[in-house]
């Protein structure tokens, strides 16, 4: 690509022919504030808080959506320019509610911080404000259009990233409004409960429903035994809620903490993702040697469950039967766990915590009752369990360092790379390949199914058997293997897909900002841990194996398929 020259506030730049005015500022180290731009993502150029001077331009340009020239000359910080600023945020704050103190995003929301730093103090326009009613359909996103500054960034995220399409501007005018089709309800169309809408919402428009005052009412009540269960992903990211670096591992302060607000027993969603890899690689292999429906498909993110059974209901057989590690832990937690505990099942209260909001819809599915009772019966968020360590004023950064609970907290590194992208086909590729063969891997880092690229293959030579992998994260990546499939041009045994980018570490429940660079640290953190493990095999897992030898008996056996499996539906795109 050839380069060009201009200047920005009297200073030399080069950047490559065709990027923006913003992009050109921002690689200058000069910032261009903006509200509705995310690059690659939503370039529209609707919310004018980016504008700038361009010497010989009649009017102030949209930085974001004005490429820059050669020989072009920029000023980002002039009277003219701040004014303009000034009144496109007046403008958006007189049509917003003033109720920052009682916002889930006060102190965290791009348009509180944007008003602070353009000085205002004063909105100047009064008159009629439109009226909208929080949509509370669904078990795991709330919209409130009435916070909405019709920034358009959740639709390009729902439309372009995961190719949903459940919301849409609707109207025009003063009766603009961001909803699905005919502002119906999020509960009553294709919407997947991935949350990405709400990690790029730059207001508290978008967000997840708070289940936090259920979980503080089990906790104060003495006859209810209350037990929590934490997602890999979760472990490298609440830190970020109290000032760490993303990507830094908590995982002993962050089960410290749980047990300071006063949980019965924490265990680790890692025991089954173990447990997960055993029951889906032994499907993989008995699908491979009778013959069975090929490419398996994993089934452990909910998000990319529902999109599945919404737009690709023809390839439902393709899905492995195995339950999240989610739900297989809720099924045990009321069976295993009470039976070694002597705990009443029915005084057991389940909590999980994760990275994900879809993770609400997945536990309340009428499937997911095996235990005789509901297996989970609340999801919480990263960002809900960081507003609950803080109400009870516990600093993660200072909490003293503790381990999970047996017989449900002992892992491996294999299961804590679930958590990325790629990361569920390695861990069954280390299991596999051993119960295959017979033989130690040489290493067990499957690195060609590593990385923040949209679908990988790879190709792993398993005894005689060569084996033909795939890994897609997000939905829209997704769509391009499941075409695949349709077409006749996938030559896969095995595939896994996550429904967020990057996988669980960029799921909708975690904190926010979660932009490309805090995946990839979370990312890191989540190979640091593995990396960091005694046993890094699920196989080699002594829990799992004595689970099997006092309960389960063995993979794909009677009672794993009673508790750990499950069956999916076709959906239409609207109730």
């Amino acid at each position: 690509m050839p380069m060009i020259s201009l200047t920005i506030d009297n200073k030399k730049v080069e950047v490559e022919q065709g990027t923006s005015i913003l992009e050109a500022a921002r690689e200058a180290g000069t910032g261009i504030p903006s509200l509705c731009y995310l690059k690659d993502i939503n370039v529209v150029g609707v919310c004018r808080v980016c504008v700038v001077e361009v010497k010989g331009a009649r009017s102030l340009v949209a930085s974001c959506v004005a490429p820059a020239a050669e020989g072009m000359e920029v000023l980002t910080n002039t009277n003219r320019v701040r004014n303009a600023r000034r009144l496109a945020v007046e403008l958006i704050l007189s049509d917003h509610p003033m109720e920052c103190p009682t916002c889930i995003r006060n102190l965290n929301c791009e348009l509180q911080t944007l008003a602070e730093e353009l000085g205002i103090r004063d909105v100047r326009f009064e008159g009629e404000r439109t009226k909208h009613t929080a949509d509370n359909s669904s078990p795991s996103i709330i919209r409130d259009p009435q916070k909405c500054i019709l920034c358009r960034r959740c639709v390009s995220v729902c439309e372009h990233v995961q190719s949903v399409k459940a919301i849409a501007p609707q109207n025009r005018g003063f009766d603009a409004v961001v909803s699905p089709a005919f502002e119906a309800g999020l509960a009553e169309t294709e919407c997947v409960n991935c949350g990405q809408c709400s990690l790029v919402c730059p207001t508290g428009a978008i967000y997840e429903k708070d289940d936090t005052t259920r979980v503080w009412d089990a906790l104060a009540d003495p006859n209810i035994h209350v037990v929590v269960q934490t997602a890999p992903a979760v472990r490298v990211a609440l830190g970020e809620i109290f000032g760490m670096e993303p990507g830094s591992v908590v995982t002993t302060q962050m089960v410290g903490a749980l047990k300071q607000l006063g949980f019965n027993k924490v265990f680790d969603t890692d025991f089954t993702a173990d447990l997960t890899i055993m029951e889906e690689g032994s499907e993989l292999i008995e699908r491979i040697k009778s013959g069975g429906k090929l490419p398996l498909i994993t089934s452990c993110s909910p998000g990319w469950i529902k999109f599945i059974e919404h737009f690709y209901p023809d390839l439902l057989p393709h899905l492995s039967t195995c339950k999240s590690p989610q739900q297989m832990f809720g099924a045990l937690a009321k069976t295993y766990y009470t039976g070694k505990a002597g705990v009443d099942p029915a005084n057991v209260f389940s909590v999980s915590i994760m990275p994900c909001t879809a993770k609400k819809f997945e536990s309340q599915r009428p499937e997911m009752n095996s235990s005789g009772y509901q297996d989970v019966d609340v999801v919480l968020t990263t960002r809900e369990l960081g507003r609950m360590l803080k109400l009870a004023g516990i600093d993660l950064s200072s909490c003293p360092e503790e381990e999970y609970d047996d017989p449900m907290g002992i892992s491996t590194g294999a299961a804590v790379i679930f958590g990325a992208t790629g990361g569920v086909m390695e861990a069954a590729l280390r299991t596999a390949y051993e119960l295959i063969t017979g033989e130690t891997l040489p290493s067990v880092d499957f690195k060609t199914v590593r990385g923040m690229e949209g679908v990988k293959e790879a190709s792993v030579q398993v005894g005689s058997l060569n084996v033909n992998v795939a890994v897609a994260h997000g939905l829209g990546n997704a769509r391009k293997l499941l075409d695949a499939i349709k077409a006749g041009d996938a030559d896969y045994h095995f595939i896994e897909i996550m429904c967020c980018p990057g996988g669980c570490i960029g799921g909708g429940g975690q904190p926010i900002p979660t932009d490309l660079g805090i995946r990839e640290k979370r990312i890191g953190g989540i190979y640091t841990a593995d990396e960091k493990m005694v046993l890094r095999k699920s196989h080699e897992n002594p829990a799992i194996q004595q689970i099997y030898k006092e309960f389960l008996e063995e993979p794909l056996g009677h009672r794993s398929h009673e508790l750990l499996h499950t069956q999916y539906v076709a959906r239409g795109k609207y109730k």
